[in-house]
């Protein structure tokens, strides 16, 4: 039996959970469950704290499990990184008093205070950079006003908490995160068959199925618009002038195919949702 690990709280559990079940996994119903058997799909789910998952994973107590690429550096477990999963995006920057700071050598020999000390410890290190890296449990936009850092590491989006705090972003990137399926480095059974479920609920995320009429005489033209996965489907209509085509088509691109589409002079353009596929 597959042992997963799935967040039991926190910005990704939501989304891991409705991933698994749109995978054809049967997660908890009861948020207070910690262990739930499947044994339909020979499986079985531990909701653990996101921060605890690549420790027991990489220790080999659990076989996989989802959890932050930043969450999985910032351990230092022996886990690795099987499947980038396309949710749960998060950008890690530095910040400091505007006027301060302008390049990463500035940090040289400062206190940095973050949540994720392992992942910038590393980032420092490996750059050379010998600073003081402070670990605070969150709310690291406060630590430069009340004196315990003079530099902080910490996610950012829009930069907006930074400043109200008198702060501004300098240097790289220090990561670039997304939820991600991990493992401790062996092959379990069922664990193909999980990446490739997986994989089958973001095709069906990224992309949509567009059904259409054309002028025969038009699909050289309607192909290299929607020139599909490897090729579409072209099917003959009873009016021989016209064919059907079926094509998947990023979801983000559907309204502006459409629109080139019904410009070259194809008809009964439809879309539909697609549920799950294998690729």
């Amino acid at each position: 039996m597959l042992r997963i690990a799935v967040p039991n709280k926190g910005t990704l559990s939501e989304t891991a959970a409705a991933m698994l079940a749109e995978a054809g996994y049967h997660g908890r119903r009861d948020p207070k469950e910690l262990i739930v058997a499947d044994p339909r799909n020979d499986v079985e789910f531990f909701y653990l704290r996101p921060r605890d998952i690549a420790t027991y994973v990489g220790s080999g107590a659990l076989d996989v499990g989802i959890t932050g690429r930043d969450l999985l550096l910032d351990s230092h477990s022996a886990a690795v990184e099987v499947e980038a999963l396309d949710f749960g995006a998060s950008t890690f920057r530095f910040a400091g008093p505007i006027g301060r700071f302008s390049e990463l050598g500035d940090l040289q020999g400062v206190r940095v205070a973050t949540s994720y000390d392992g992942l910038v410890g590393d980032f420092l290190t490996r750059r050379g950079i010998d600073a003081t890296v402070v670990r605070l449990d969150g709310a690291v936009e406060s630590a430069v006003r009340l004196g315990v850092a003079d530099a902080v590491a910490d996610v950012v989006e829009t930069g907006t908490t930074l400043r109200k705090q008198g702060l501004e972003i300098f240097g790289p990137v220090i990561l670039e995160s997304t939820a991600v399926l991990i493992a401790n480095g062996s092959e379990p059974d069922g664990l193909m068959v999980l990446r490739r479920r997986l994989e089958g609920v973001m095709v069906a995320r990224r992309w949509v199925l567009m059904d259409y009429d054309l002028p025969a005489a038009l699909v050289e033209k309607a192909t290299a618009i929607t020139p599909g996965l490897e090729s579409p489907t072209v099917s003959p209509l009873r009016d021989s002038d016209w064919v059907a085509v079926r094509v998947m088509v990023r979801r983000e691109e559907t309204n502006e195919v459409m629109d080139r589409l019904y410009d070259i002079g194809a008809r009964a353009i439809l879309v539909s949702a697609i549920h799950a596929a294998r690729i």
